[in-house]
């Protein structure tokens, strides 16, 4: 145990996750722009049921962060009935808090274990399709990009819930209707433009932008049977912070995450209504959420119907992929790398260095686009 706790704080090893994942991801994109640009145009459905494969394989590796390396537990509070009769098994339009720099991670680490994490989607900034690999992985797997122009993304939003929800198997879309992680600074904001709208002030979420919302209900309305609603919370005195760093490092958090099913057909048709809808839906949420603050439990203070926790048996695919994707990469880069620094030349040298140094700089940054710190401002659009 002492010498894996090694491992684990090694940067060695980090760096060695950086390029199996780093290399892999670009492999798996590649293989994505050849399919998309061929099979896609005369066989969507082909093309969609293989990406979803290709996706699952690079998302798994930090489902394997989570679930094999940092030993994380996720205890899930879900109706039992609902969760054998609907999860996995349809398409699902979530709507989840964003407190949190692994708020998506535990999301992936849910999806897996219902076996929809290929097919996990979300709305992203359109800047992001650019970098590698994700950007790429995301553009080829048909995520909504939105520019923050409303006049142009009301177009995409209807183009691409067309297309997802034509999908031959389950899919599950992600929105968080705050736009940004929580901060105090935002949530300062948050309060100001909810006293001038005559909103509801919500103590620890931001007030939700509901155009997103009201504008994607309108087009997956009759092809997207239910709405799940997700609050996730960790322990507020926890010793170790929720963070991808945390578990790069092999600790573990331990995540709550409250589910609910809710039916499309039960959400008002008129815009004003739904958008109403979704403002009464975050005051729930921040009681929810304030009373695991104040308890260390979503119910006691909340008056939401209790729901027991139950935790999943950990799924061996993702340990299979990611030790796979590692001998296929680390042998032949580790071999080649190796060569240029003991090839006693300062030019093959200063090469592999090179090299080594892009892919921790990948991996630090990669980590730093995750801190809360980084997330957008709070009612504010880019020119």
């Amino acid at each position: 145990m002492l010498y894996l706790n090694i491992l684990k704080q090694s940067t060695i090893v980090h760096l060695c996750f950086a390029i199996s994942y780093f290399t892999s991801g670009l492999i798996l994109s590649l293989i994505q722009a050849i399919l998309f640009f061929s099979l896609k145009t005369f066989n969507k459905t082909l093309y969609r049921k293989i990406n979803y494969y290709l996706s699952y394989s690079f998302y798994c590796q930090l489902v394997f962060m989570s679930e094999w390396w940092s030993g994380t537990k996720l205890s899930i509070y879900v109706k039992k009935d609902e969760y054998d009769k609907y999860y996995g098994k349809e398409h699902g339009y979530l709507i989840m808090n964003h407190s949190y720099e692994v708020d998506w991670l535990m999301g992936w680490h849910f999806c897996d274990g219902i076996q929809v994490l290929g097919n996990c989607k979300a709305y992203a900034k359109k800047s992001i399709q650019y970098l590698p690999p994700i950007g790429w992985m995301w553009k080829f797997s048909e995520f909504v990009f939105l520019e923050r122009s409303f006049d142009k993304d009301k177009e995409i939003i209807k183009t691409q819930i067309s297309e997802i929800c034509d999908y031959p198997d389950p899919v599950w879309l992600l929105l968080t209707p705050e736009g940004t992680r929580f901060t105090d600074k935002k949530h300062e904001a948050s309060l100001k433009f909810a006293k001038e709208k005559n909103l509801p002030l919500l103590k620890h979420h931001l007030t939700p932008r509901t155009r997103g919302f009201t504008t994607s209900l309108e087009y997956f309305r009759g092809k997207i049977p239910a709405i799940y609603n997700i609050q996730l919370a960790f322990e507020k005195d926890s010793k170790v912070p929720p963070t991808l760093t945390s578990m790069l490092y092999g600790k573990p958090v331990h995540a709550h995450l409250y589910i609910e099913r809710l039916p499309v057909e039960n959400i008002p048709k008129d815009e004003a209504e739904a958008a109403k809808w979704l403002h009464d839906i975050f005051v729930i949420k921040d009681k929810m959420q304030d009373s695991f603050v104040n308890t260390g439990d979503f119910f006691l203070e909340s008056g939401v119907e209790r729901v027991e926790p139950f935790q999943r048996p950990k799924r061996i695919y993702s340990l299979v992929n990611t030790l796979g994707w590692a001998a296929v990469t680390l042998t032949p880069m580790l071999y080649y790398l190796l060569g240029l620094l003991f090839s006693g030349k300062l030019l093959y040298f200063s090469i592999g260095g090179a090299i080594l140094a892009a892919f921790y700089i990948l991996l630090q940054k990669s980590i730093g686009m995750s801190k809360i710190s980084q997330g957008s401002s709070y009612g504010t659009e880019k020119k």
